[in-house]
């Protein structure tokens, strides 16, 4: 048994989700911004790999929840890269980092630490955190994380606002980013519904069965 995962992302009108230099953009809308918040609202758990936390230093919270209201804020980080002070890390939401099984890294008491094999699927990952009650996660990027949980069949839903900026650039990231195709001739989605919301909007796809 594992959690429903959901991934969610914005993008540009050109398929990137920040410039060369990885440094966050803007691309949601208003509207965009409000659907994310109230999203984050409905989930156990919301999911980040650690190059997120290293670029955008988020807090990955719910402004106006309480520590015991907020989702559960997940890293995945086989290093323990995760800054001691990084905002994800600061009494404001629970906090787990999951990292390889040879990192021997602590941080301060408001984090717990999951350990996985190195070379280990997320499969195990998630079993794991559903042991723990966590029955849904949000997965919010980066482009690397996203696509391991699609190469590994682990996507239930994926909603990617795209909004009206061009960003460019050879070397900026996607949203499902990575070296060669996340599976062999890519996976099938099936659309199911498509929303304008402000200059922009949101598609909602679920993995062809």
């Amino acid at each position: 048994m594992r959690p429903f995962i959901h991934v969610n992302c914005a993008m540009s009108a050109d398929g990137k989700i920040a410039g060369s230099d990885r440094k966050q953009v803007r691309i949601s809308s208003d509207e965009d911004k409000s659907r994310v918040k109230n999203l984050r609202r409905k989930y156990d758990a919301i999911l980040v790999g650690v190059g997120t936390i290293l670029s955008d230093d988020p807090h990955l919270t719910v402004k106006g929840l309480s520590y015991d209201e907020n989702p559960i804020r997940i890293v995945l980080d086989n290093n323990g890269r995760t800054p001691m002070d990084a905002l994800v890390v600061n009494d404001q939401a629970p906090t787990i980092i999951v990292v390889a099984d040879d990192c021997d890294i602590i941080w301060n008491n408001n984090v717990e630490v999951i350990r996985r094999r190195r070379d280990g699927p997320l499969l195990d990952v998630l079993e794991k955190l559903a042991e723990m009650g966590i029955e849904s996660i949000l997965v919010e990027g980066g482009g690397e994380t996203i696509a391991s949980f699609f190469r590994e069949g682990l996507v239930d839903r994926y909603t990617v606002f795209v909004g009206g900026k061009v960003i460019g650039g050879r070397e900026s990231p996607t949203p499902v980013d990575g070296d060669g195709w996340v599976v062999p001739e890519g996976i099938e989605l099936e659309l199911r519904n498509a929303e304008v919301l402000g200059n922009g909007a949101l598609l909602t796809f679920s993995p062809k069965q």
